[in-house]
Formats: structure tokens, C-alpha cells, sequence
């Protein structure tokens, strides 16, 4: 095909995984577009890179952000967070889910990796964050511009708290995101450049932010599914009143991250000529690995259109089913797949127990998703209710 006005081949399925994630045939450097790559990523991120200066850098974050004990010390965060979302919805308040989720996910990630602040100030930076996931692909918007001028925003903010921390004015703790940025260290044994280190600060804050995308789908296929709500909400109160992890919970957030038509392809570039599936792919040919197609290949997924939370009941260990790709493929530690998934599962799980809460309803209105955005979610956000305040239970005062 052509896209971008280059020859472009486009794989999926289990074949497709295997060649687009072979460093020896794909390159990834100079494989995203600039007016793409460049608003979401930030400039010479993480992901632009290939080989040893990779690994390197992607070392630091997965003992920042995919060992289990860090992804423990997470957890609760998020509890705390979106417990106060869910209380704040019975008492009548009116945010969408996914706006809602900017805010528990960003304060939450926020604090977990040592950012100084009050929660207001976390809560304008993860919008700040998530504005730019929602303008970075929307380029005959004014969205786009808007991510632009947020990327140039939080670049300042993340390059002086790495400043601050090197001067010694900002204490950040050992283990935190915040001091493994400041005090990561090149192959050549140089500390990162500041605004570098600020970038890749941001680029564990802002994929958790862009979660909020998922919880509002979650929204979508909650209200469509009450007898999962009930089946979540009687997990919770069996694991008293928790929000984060339940077993029911986790595979509905993992059939959401398959469903969902969040991240629809990545691109890489072919180093050589490579014979694939009876074809020739010529040398620099852009080579783009269908997410989408590859999470609903027939091939790998029983009745792969249908939503079926069941599916993933049992299957602790989604990183071999080498056909679930929600945030990319490949191996964590020396490959290119997000290290963040452990964390984007937990955040989502502990959304989707609080919007199953019996106390709450999940309007109908404004899920329609448009598929020719991208990215997209459902139109209102996902709006949820109180059931006792549109019931008019409450204090006879407010009404």
C-alpha cells in the first residue's frame, strides 16, 4: 500500500509479530513520522531507538516501572485515587470516566515516581499530559497545535525537576522514577541530557495517563454488560472493598485492551530485502504491524469479534500469547514492548471495579466511538451517575 506517499506493507497475526519485531530485519530509527513521533515521543526518545544504546536506556525503565516491587509500591496509589473518584461520583459528581482517570492516573503515577506538588498541580499536569495523546495524530486539528504547545510546556517542567534533583534542591527518593532519569547514564557513561531525561521522566507519566482512554471504553462495555458489573462488584466486596487486581476485573481490563481501537499500527523500516508470506519487502520499505487485525486474528482468537472477558480468566501470563499486542509486541527487557503494561492493568482493573460500583450508573448516552479519529474514544468519555442523587435520595436541601 501507500501511505505517507511511501511504499508501506502492512503484517499481522502471529507471522507478523515475529518479523516486525526482528531487530536484524526492522530498523525503528526514522520509521515514525516527525509531526507524529515527534509531539507524543519527544525528540530522540526511547522510541527512535534500536540495538545496545536501547537496551541500555529501556533498562532503565523497566527497574523503574515493570519489576514487580515497583509496580507493588503503585498499587496503592491508585486504590487511594480512585477510591476518591468513586466516592466522589455517589455524591453526585459529574466527571466522565475518562476524565476522572486523567486525574487518578496522573496524580497517582505522579506520586508514585517522586514528583513534588499538590494534587491540583498533578491533576493540570496529567491533563497537560493527556491532551497531548489526544492532539499528537489529530494533525488537521487544532488539537495538534494545542500538543505542540503542551510537548514544549512539559518538556520545561520535566528537564528542571531533573535540574532541581542534580543541584541537590529536589529531593528524589532512590527507586523513584524521578531519580532513576536524573542519574540514568549513557553506554558512553555520561549522564542523559537534562531535557532528554525529562522526556523519558514523561514517557512512563504519559502512556499510564493515556490509560484513561481504555477506562473509557471500560465505560463503553460496562454499561452494555451489567451482569459483569454485578459479577466485579461481588469480587470487590469479597476482597473487602478492594479496587485494584481482582481476578475478574483484570480480564476485563485485558479484553478492553484488546477490543479497543486505541493504537491501530507501529512502523518500522526494512534494513534489507526481506521475503515475508511469498513477497518481496525491498530494503527501507516502511513496515507497519497491524495492532488491531493482530488482536482480533481469527487465527489466534476464538470468536475473535466478540467481547469475552472469559478468555483471559486464568491467563496470568499475557505476554506469551504472542497475538495480544494492546501496547506492542516483542520481549520487555531487550525488545521493544511498553514496560508499563503490569501498571496500565492495574490502574484499569481498579477503574473498572469502581464504575462497577452498584451505586452508580453508566449513561447509555455518548459511548458512539468514532474510528475515524485517531486516537479515539467513546464521544462523552463514558458518563457515570450517582443512582441515589438522580433518584433524588440525598439531602432535601439540594434539590
Amino acid at each position: 500500500m501507500k501511505l505517507l506517499g511511501t511504499d508501506s506493507v502492512l503484517v499481522r497475526g502471529e507471522e507478523g509479530i515475529k518479523l516486525y519485531y526482528n531487530e536484524e530485519l526492522i530498523d525503528r530509527q526514522g520509521a515514525m513520522p516527525g509531526l507524529i513521533g515527534e509531539p507524543l515521543f519527544g525528540h530522540g526518545s526511547v522510541h527512535s531507538m534500536d540495538g545496545e544504546a536501547h537496551r541500555r536506556r529501556k533498562n532503565t525503565f523497566v527497574q523503574a516501572a515493570y519489576v514487580d516491587e515497583q509496580v507493588e509500591r503503585l498499587t496503592p496509589y491508585f486504590e487511594r485515587e480512585w477510591t476518591r473518584e468513586r466516592d466522589e461520583w455517589i455524591a453526585g459528581g459529574t466527571r466522565s470516566a475518562y476524565d476522572a482517570a486523567v486525574g487518578a492516573l496522573g496524580r497517582g503515577i505522579q506520586r508514585w515516581a517522586g514528583l513534588p506538588g499538590t494534587a491540583d498541580a498533578k491533576t493540570r499536569f496529567a491533563a497537560r499530559l493527556a491532551q497531548i495523546v489526544d492532539g499528537f495524530g489529530a494533525v488537521v486539528e487544532p488539537a495538534y497545535v494545542l500538543a505542540w504547545a503542551n510537548r514544549k510546556w512539559c518538556d520545561q517542567h520535566a528537564a528542571e525537576l531533573i535540574e532541581a534533583v542534580r543541584a541537590g534542591t529536589l529531593e528524589a527518593r532512590e527507586g523513584t522514577a524521578l531519580h532513576a532519569w536524573a542519574w540514568h547514564r549513557e553506554l558512553d557513561g555520561e549522564l542523559l541530557d537534562a531535557r532528554l531525561a525529562g522526556i523519558e521522566l514523561q514517557n512512563i507519566l504519559r502512556p499510564t495517563i493515556a490509560v484513561a482512554r481504555f477506562v473509557a471504553f471500560a465505560a463503553k462495555e460496562l454499561e452494555a454488560r451489567p451482569e459483569w458489573r454485578a459479577r466485579i462488584a461481588q469480587e470487590s466486596a469479597e476482597r473487602g472493598g478492594v479496587l485494584v487486581g481482582g481476578p475478574l476485573a483484570v480480564a476485563f481490563a485485558q479484553e478492553v485492551r484488546r477490543t479497543a481501537p486505541f493504537v491501530p499500527m507501529l512502523p518500522g523500516l526494512a534494513k534489507r530485502d526481506i521475503e515475508f508470506a511469498g513477497e518481496t519487502i525491498p530494503a527501507g520499505t516502511r513496515v507497519f504491524i497491524d495492532i488491531q487485525g493482530t488482536n482480533h486474528d481469527p487465527a489466534a482468537w476464538d470468536d475473535a469479534e466478540a467481547f469475552n472477558p472469559e478468555r483471559f480468566l486464568g491467563h496470568e501470563d499475557y505476554e506469551a500469547l504472542t497475538s495480544f499486542v494492546p501496547q506492542g509486541g516483542g520481549e520487555v527487557p531487550t525488545g521493544h514492548r511498553c514496560p508499563g503494561e503490569k501498571v496500565a492493568i492495574a490502574g484499569l482493573s481498579a477503574a473498572i471495579t469502581a464504575m462497577s460500583d452498584p451505586r452508580l450508573a453508566i449513561l447509555p448516552e455518548g459511548l458512539e466511538v468514532n474510528r475515524r479519529r485517531f486516537p479515539t474514544k467513546p464521544s462523552s468519555g463514558g458518563r457515570l451517575r450517582s443512582i441515589a442523587k438522580q433518584a433524588g435520595v440525598g439531602c432535601p436541601v439540594e434539590h
